[in-house]
């Protein structure tokens, strides 16, 4: 295969690259850019093996077969609840294989090959130290999402010092392999301290944080692919990994942004640390008393209203109750109720989790309107229905200048003629604080797992004429 053809060939993969993002920016046309990406892709992959000499097809075969085969496995049987588990594995290997493509071309020097020069051996030191602490701290956040340790936040004394000392002990590290190729000792420390350190920045991010924490790493697995091209004088792969990181550096900002705080905070202030006192102030504050409903009781005013929204939140994923919400959806629509869903941008473990749950239960793209379209929208709602979410509808984000969510935007439910509540417990959410919403005058809690109330109160709306 010619090279100006490989080159045409990774210009193709690049736009459709492009086009994939840019249709992944709306859940309508999610799908479509997701297959235009993956053509990209094989496209990207075809050409690299005709034009490379690679030493062993057979061996390439057996682990496409074989990769293929989990992949289509984990795919197929993965809870769409665990899809955050997912992700993260996924943006892990993607830092992991960077990290040994790198470290492959930085043996294959070892042993004789032409010594690295221009800007490679700056990308093999970067493919080795970005993809490390990719590997190390998607690993962690796996484990926190998938409850294998706890979700909140581990912290120590002195843990900013350390973390700045080993920052300064791996750049001094990168630099001395950089000058000094052949220093296995520099090797060897920059692998082992990049992974410790993967590990260290994570293990401090609450559970609040995980859907910025995932696109953070997406971020760091894009860019350990564009330093693997550099070492590989591949373009398809410089091109893509450079996409990934950009967008997923764009994501974090928006998901920061959605959150009212700086990415400083969400990777070193440890939010969502239980504070004694803080937590003893702030229960003592609770006004009033939670009025408990039946959905029978809230059947009647459901049928009796003229639009609702609908916003779901981490419980209906934990519940899986996405298929319940749709039923109930084109229930209501049928007596003439106007339904639409707000999606706060930080709602649930991953960004867009709430938007891939209602997709998959074939909860139509148009009702799904995002915080800052609909929340002008709640002050003429008859019923909002809160489903599961506790942080993305506390008011004391608007008010309580003491409260550590104050200045996170919200969805303003709290504006509407009722608000109905769905949560196991009066416990509090990710962020440890309590919501006065749940004590106001308009609203009525649900108790009981999210699928079992939504069943209930759609079997008691057909019941009413």
């Amino acid at each position: 295969m010619s090279g100006q053809l490989v080159q045409f060939a990774y210009l193709a993969a690049a736009v459709l690259f492009i086009l994939g993002l840019r249709n992944l920016g709306s859940p309508k046309t999610a799908s479509r850019g997701n297959l235009m990406a993956a053509v990209g892709m094989a496209i990207a992959i075809i050409a690299t093996l005709l034009n490379q000499g690679v030493v062993d097809y057979v061996v390439i075969l057996a682990g496409v077969i074989v990769g293929s085969a989990i992949g289509a496995v984990v795919a197929t049987r993965i809870e769409m609840t665990a899809m955050p588990q997912m992700v993260a594995l996924l943006n892990g290997f993607g830092g992991g294989a960077s990290a040994l493509v790198a470290s492959a071309e930085w043996l294959s020097y070892l042993r004789g090959d032409e010594e690295p020069s221009g800007i490679v051996p700056l990308a093999i030191v970067l493919g080795v130290l970005i993809g490390a602490i990719t590997f190390t701290g998607s690993l962690i956040a796996f484990a926190k999402l998938q409850e294998l340790m706890g979700g909140a936040p581990v912290t120590y004394p002195g843990q900013q010092i350390v973390n700045g000392l080993l920052g300064l002990l791996l750049l001094g590290l990168a630099t001395g392999l950089v000058l000094d190729p052949s220093n296995m000792n520099f090797y060897l420390g920059l692998l082992a301290l990049s992974s410790l350190m993967g590990v260290l920045l994570v293990i401090p991010i609450g559970g609040a944080d995980m859907p910025v924490v995932i696109s953070l790493l997406n971020s760091y697995s894009g860019l350990a692919a564009c330093a693997t091209g550099f070492v590989l004088g591949n373009s398809g792969l410089v091109i893509s990994g450079s996409l990934v990181g950009a967008s997923g550096i764009v994501l974090t900002k928006i998901m920061c942004d959605a959150m009212n705080r700086s990415l400083a905070n969400v990777l070193f202030g440890a939010f969502g640390a239980v504070d004694a006192s803080v937590a003893t102030a702030d229960a003592g504050g609770a006004q009033g008393t939670a009025k408990g409903y039946t959905p029978e009781d809230a059947a009647i005013i459901f049928s009796n209203a003229r639009n609702c929204i609908i916003v779901p939140g981490y419980g209906m994923a934990v519940a899986q109750a996405q298929h319940a919400v749709r039923e109930l959806t084109d229930l209501l629509e049928s007596k003439g109720v106007g339904v639409k869903f707000a999606i706060h941008p930080v709602a649930g473990r991953m960004p867009g989790h709430m938007n891939v749950l209602l997709a998959e239960a074939d909860v139509s793209y148009d009702k799904l309107i995002e915080m800052d379209a609909i929340n002008s929208e709640f002050p003429e709602t008859d019923v909002a229905l809160v489903i599961g979410a506790n942080d993305v509808v506390n008011p004391d984000a608007r008010t309580a200048k003491d409260s550590p969510i104050y200045g996170m935007p919200i969805l303003d439910v709290d504006r509407s003629g009722h608000v109905f509540v769905i949560k196991r417990s009066m416990n509090t959410g990710f962020a440890g604080v309590n919501n006065p919403l749940f004590f106001n005058d308009n609203t009525m809690m649900i108790f009981g797992d999210a699928k079992g109330v939504i069943l209930a109160l759609t079997e008691s709306v057909k019941e009413l004429v």
